[in-house]
C-alpha cells in the first residue's frame, strides 16, 4: 500500500514519508521533481520554478541521505518513479543504504527505468532511444547480479493510457516496449534471461471502464505468460508470472464537482483487486483533488484509508477468482488478446518500439483525438463535465487555496544554497576523477551503473552525472505525434468554429496562426497535442515544436512565425515563473497585440496575478471543451486586431 509522494526538498519529503509509514503505509513511491528527472541540478536556468514542484528534488548523495533519513533502506520496499536519470538515482539509493550499513544484497524496490514511454507520452527524456535503451539495459544487467531482489525495471503502461491508449493500445504499446528491452538485455554476455524475466515488473492503468479494465489485465497476465514462454523459452511459470502495480487513472479526475473523483478511484480500485488471476501486487492512489493541484498530507491520508478499508474490512481478498467461468469475461478478454496480438504484429512489421516511436506516438495523439470528440459530443459520459453539471458548492473547496498544498515559494532558493555548499565541501579531484569514469563507462560500452555508485559517494551532482551523458550521447526530441497526421471532425460545433476562423482569417487577410508551446521542464504534453489538434481541424495554421522550451524559445518563435496568438500549457506548478518571463520577452520582441493563452493546472489565487501580468485568458482542465477553447482565441485575436485597427 502506497501513495506517490514527495515535494518541496529531502527533508520535508522525509517528514511526509516518515507520516505515512506511521499511518500503515507498506512502501514508499517516491516522486522526484522535473530537474532531478531530465537531469538537471536545481541551479540550473532549466531548472528555474521547478524545483520541488512535482517531486522531490535529489542533487547529491547528501540530499538522497536526507530524504531517506531514520528509514532502514535494507528494510523498505522503495519504488521510485524516475526514467531517463534511473541509472543515477539508483546508484545514489544504493550509495546511501551502504552508508547506513545495509547490504545492497537485500536492498527492494523498483526504478521504473521504461524510457520508450517517455518518449510516447510523460516526456522526461534525455538521450536518444539506444543509448537511453543501453541505460536501462545496464541497470537490469547490474542488479540481476548485484540486487537479486530488485526490480530493475517497470514497464509503463499507466502514461500510455494517459496520452489516449485505447485497452488494445495500452496492452500492445506495452508488450513491444517490454520486449524492446529485452531483447537488447539478452545480447549481454552471461546474462540469465530467466532471472531477467523474473525481475521485471509492470505499472499499469486502471480507468473507469471497469468490466473493460479487468479484462485488460487478465489479457495482459496471460499474453505476458505466452509471450515470455515463447519469445524468451522461460520455462518456470513463476519467473514468467505478470507481476504489476497499478495507480488508477489520473486522466479521469475531474476539477469540476472534484468529490467524485473519490467514488471514481475506488471503482478503479476493485478493478485491480476483485479477480485474483490478475490482482495488483501494490496499488496507490491518486487524491481526489490532484485535478485541482498538489494534495495536502489529509488527501494521502485519504487515498491510503481507501486501500485499508478494502484490505482489511471487506472480503475482496479472500476468495478464489470469482470471474471464473464467465463468458462474459472471458469473450472480452479473447476480443482483448486478439486486438492486442494484432497491434503487436503491426509495429514488429516496423522493427520494434524504438523504431516505430513516431507511428506509435501518432496512434496515440489520433486515439485521444477520439476520446475528447466523444466526450464534446457527449457520446461519453462525464458526470459534472457534459451532464449533471448542476450542483451544491463543495465542502471540501471551500477553502479556497486551503484545499490542495502550496509549495514554499523560497524552497527552491534554499535547497539551491544548500547544492552550492554541497559543491563547496567536495573533494574536487575525487570529483573529477568519478566523472571521468563515467564518461569512460559510456564511451567504452562498459556498464554504467559501478562508476555511477562510485561517483555517488565522490559527491558527483545529478546535472554533473547527466551532463558527461549528454555530451557522448547527444539530446533527443521526441515527435509529435502531429507530424503528417490528419484529422477530421464534422460535429456542429466544430463546423460553427471552423465558420468563424474563417471569418476573422478573412478580415485580417492571411490563414491564423496560433503557436501551441510547452515551457520549462513539463512533459505532459496531452493538453498541447489536443489543442493543437483542435485548432488544426477549426482552421488553423499550427505551430507546435514538443516540449522542453525555453522562455526565449517561445518568443523567438512567435516573432519568426508571425502568429496571431501563444498558447502556453503547464501542469508543473512553475507558471507563476515561466509565464510572466515568456510575456516581457513577447514585449521586449515588440509583440504587444498577439493575445497569450495559458491552459494547465493554475490555482485560483494564482490566476489574478498571470491575468495581471498579461495572460488573456486562463484554461484549466475540463473547465471547457476544445472546440470552446479555440472559438474564444479566435475572438479575442478579432478584438485584439480590431481595437489595433480602430487606434491606427
Amino acid at each position: 500500500m502506497r501513495t506517490y509522494a514527495g515535494h518541496t526538498d529531502p527533508r520535508a519529503a522525509n517528514a511526509l514519508f516518515r507520516t505515512n509509514l506511521a499511518k500503515g503505509q507498506t512502501g514508499l513511491s517516491v516522486a522526484f521533481d522535473l530537474p532531478t528527472q531530465t537531469g538537471y541540478d536545481s541551479d540550473d536556468p532549466m531548472a528555474s520554478g521547478e524545483v520541488g514542484k512535482v517531486g522531490v528534488p535529489i542533487g547529491h548523495i547528501r540530499d538522497m541521505e536526507d530524504l531517506f533519513a531514520g528509514i532502514p533502506l535494507a528494510k523498505m520496499n522503495t519504488s521510485m518513479t524516475i526514467n531517463a536519470t534511473a541509472a543515477w538515482l539508483l546508484a545514489l539509493y544504493i550509495a546511501a543504504a551502504e552508508r547506513q550499513g545495509a547490504d545492497p544484497r537485500e536492498l527492494r524496490g523498483t526504478t521504473q527505468n521504461d524510457i520508450l514511454k517517455e518518449f510516447l507520452s510523460r516526456g522526461t527524456h534525455i538521450f536518444p532511444p539506444e543509448p537511453s535503451l543501453r541505460l536501462t539495459a545496464d541497470t537490469i544487467e547490474y542488479t540481476v547480479t548485484n540486487i537479486p531482489k530488485w526490480n530493475p525495471v517497470n514497464i509503463c503502461s499507466y502514461h500510455l493510457q494517459e496520452a489516449g491508449a485505447t485497452p488494445v493500445q495500452e496492452i500492445a504499446f506495452a508488450l513491444v516496449n517490454a520486449f524492446a528491452v529485452l531483447d537488447r538485455v539478452r545480447q549481454r554476455p552471461g546474462v540469465s534471461m530467466p532471472d531477467v524475466v523474473g525481475q521485471i515488473s509492470f505499472f499499469v492503468n486502471a480507468g473507469i471502464r471497469f468490466i473493460e479494465e479487468l479484462c485488460k489485465l487478465k489479457a495482459l497476465v496471460r499474453l505476458w505468460d505466452r509471450y515470455m514462454a515463447q519469445r524468451y523459452s522461460v520455462a518456470d511459470a513463476k519467473k514468467r508470472r505478470f507481476r504489476y502495480g497499478v495507480q488508477v487513472n489520473s486522466l479521469g479526475l475531474t476539477a469540476q464537482q472534484p468529490e467524485n473523483n473519490v467514488q471514481r478511484i475506488v471503482l478503479e480500485m476493485l478493478a485491480v483487486t476483485l479477480s485474483k488471476e490478475a490482482r495488483a501486487r501494490s496499488v496507490q492512489l491518486p487524491a481526489w483533488n490532484e485535478a485541482l493541484g498538489l494534495p495536502r498530507p489529509w488527501d494521502q491520508q485519504w487515498a491510503l484509508r481507501m486501500q485499508q478499508v478494502l484490505a482489511f474490512e471487506t472480503d475482496v481478498l479472500e476468495y478464489d477468482d470469482i470471474f471464473e467461468g464467465s463468458t462474459v469475461i472471458e469473450t472480452k478478454v479473447k476480443d482483448l488478446m486478439d486486438g492486442a496480438e494484432a497491434e503487436v504484429a503491426r509495429i514488429q512489421q516496423i522493427g520494434d518500439a524504438a523504431e516505430a516511436i513516431e507511428v506509435m506516438k501518432r496512434a496515440l495523439v489520433a486515439s485521444h483525438a477520439a476520446r475528447q470528440r466523444r466526450i464534446e459530443s457527449g457520446e461519453l459520459t462525464v458526470v459534472g463535465v457534459n451532464k449533471f453539471v448542476e450542483h451544491e458548492p463543495s465542502p471540501l473547496t471551500a477553502t479556497g487555496s486551503d484545499s490542495i498544498l502550496v509549495v514554499d515559494p523560497e524552497a527552491e532558493r534554499k535547497q539551491i544554497e544548500r547544492l552550492r555548499a554541497f559543491r563547496a565541501q567536495r573533494a574536487a579531484a575525487e570529483v573529477s576523477a568519478a566523472l571521468r569514469a563515467i564518461e569512460d563507462a559510456a564511451t567504452s560500452g562498459g556498464n554504467i551503473l559501478p562508476a555511477s555508485i562510485r561517483a555517488a559517494h565522490a559527491g558527483v551532482t545529478t546535472g554533473e552525472w547527466a551532463g558527461v551523458l549528454r555530451r557522448v550521447f547527444g539530446e533527443y526530441r521526441a515527435p509529435t505525434g502531429l507530424q503528417g497526421a490528419t484529422f477530421t471532425s464534422d460535429s456542429e460545433t466544430l463546423l460553427a468554429v471552423r465558420r468563424r476562423v474563417s471569418e476573422v482569417a478573412a478580415e485580417l487577410g492571411h490563414p491564423l496562426r496560433l503557436l501551441v508551446a510547452k515551457p520549462g521542464l513539463d512533459g505532459h504534453s496531452n493538453g498541447a497535442e489536443q489543442v493543437a489538434v483542435r485548432a488544426k481541424e477549426a482552421g488553423f495554421e499550427v505551430i507546435y515544436e514538443g516540449i522542453r522550451l525555453t522562455p526565449e524559445q517561445i518568443a523567438e518563435s512567435a516573432l519568426q512565425e508571425d502568429v496571431d496568438a501563444v498558447g502556453i500549457s503547464i501542469h508543473s506548478g512553475s507558471h507563476l515563473t515561466l509565464v510572466p518571463r515568456i510575456v516581457e520577452l513577447l514585449r521586449a520582441k515588440g509583440i504587444t497585440d498577439v493575445p497569450l493563452f495559458v491552459g494547465g493546472i493554475v490555482p485560483d489565487p494564482d490566476q489574478p496575478v498571470l491575468l495581471r501580468a498579461g495572460v488573456a485568458r486562463i484554461y484549466t482542465p475540463g473547465e471547457a471543451t476544445l472546440s470552446a477553447i479555440v472559438r474564444d482565441i479566435a475572438e479575442v485575436i478579432a478584438e485584439r486586431r480590431g481595437h489595433a485597427a480602430g487606434a491606427a
